[in-house]
């Protein structure tokens, strides 16, 4: 997992119980690292530059704009727009094992001139421009992601005369692999925002709050009062993809979660998180992040990123 350096460790203050902030702020943007010791819920909280928000330890609900709601975990991050308002509770913060989130603000500036860069020395396949990420992005982390958010925090906590050159440097790398990943994003807007009235919104819920249990398309689709054929229609007209991968893109965003912890075996996580067997879980993890299970949680243990 995302390793917290023994100087922000030893220089934090303790000032609050609920989003206790650290921040290190250089020229193109600003590092805060938020715990909260204690359960709450309706905190507020808002940046005046876009953010980078990334879950370290625990987990948060998060509430943005009309009816989207979803848990926040660690090895997922988000993209909010400038002053934007996030609503977050903390179910499950305690004061000796604190819920702690990384949040990158990062100037504007810098990400247009990452864009004209990207638009003059890597343009896309189609023709199509470069153009600003969408906002209320939500994903998974990569390892290259994974691996520049870890220097970052180090970069930013170090005591060196040139940590600006060094940041501005990793800034740039993180703001196209974050653009390259939204182009491929497996998490289309339509799954954090169904509308209380859509006969899918209770699917949803249940799917959520599921995943170990056997789910098929039969089963869904008789709670929704609906045939099979027309659930699954509906669903992928609504959300944006099939039930069975809206479940497969859950079961690995729990799973990358899971993995943080090198002390789990992989045969609970993926029993856990609903996989039938040890060879499908294989397949569907290293479809969605480019690696296997294995392999990313013992680069996890390593701290290689």
């Amino acid at each position: 997992m995302i390793e917290l350096s023994d100087d922000f460790l030893k220089n934090r203050k303790l000032e609050s119980l609920v989003e206790n902030k650290t921040s290190y702020t250089l020229k193109s943007a600003a590092l805060h690292i938020f715990e909260t010791h204690k359960q709450a819920s309706e905190v507020l909280l808002s940046f005046d530059q876009p953010v980078l928000a990334s879950m370290i330890v625990g987990r948060k609900v998060m509430h943005l704009r009309e009816h989207q709601s979803f848990d926040f975990l660690p090895g997922e991050s988000l993209i909010l727009p400038a002053n934007e308002t996030m609503c977050i509770d903390f179910p499950e913060a305690k004061y000796k094992n604190p819920t702690k989130c990384l949040a990158m603000a990062i100037s504007e500036d810098k990400i247009k001139n990452v864009l004209r860069l990207m638009n003059e020395n890597m343009p896309k396949d189609n023709g199509n421009e470069w153009g600003l990420m969408d906002y209320n992005f939500h994903f998974v982390n990569d390892l290259g992601i994974y691996q520049i958010l870890q220097r970052l925090l180090f970069l930013f906590t170090e005591n060196h005369q040139s940590k600006d050159f060094f940041v501005d440097n990793m800034l740039r790398e993180l703001i196209i692999r974050i653009l390259q990943t939204n182009e491929r994003m497996i998490y289309t807007p339509e799954t954090l925002a169904l509308a209380e009235e859509s006969r899918l919104t209770f699917i949803v819920k249940y799917i959520r709050e599921n995943l170990h249990e056997s789910l098929t398309v039969e089963e869904l689709s008789k709670k929704a009062c609906m045939s099979p054929s027309h659930f699954h229609r509906t669903f992928k007209n609504e959300l944006g993809l099939s039930p069975i991968g809206f479940i497969n893109n859950e079961r690995i965003k729990l799973a990358v979660s899971l993995l943080q912890n090198s002390k789990r075996k992989i045969k609970d996580i993926y029993m856990e998180c609903g996989f039938e067997s040890r060879s499908y879980f294989n397949r569907v993890f290293k479809t969605k992040q480019h690696i296997s299970p294995g392999e990313y949680q013992l680069k996890m243990k390593q701290h290689l990123y």
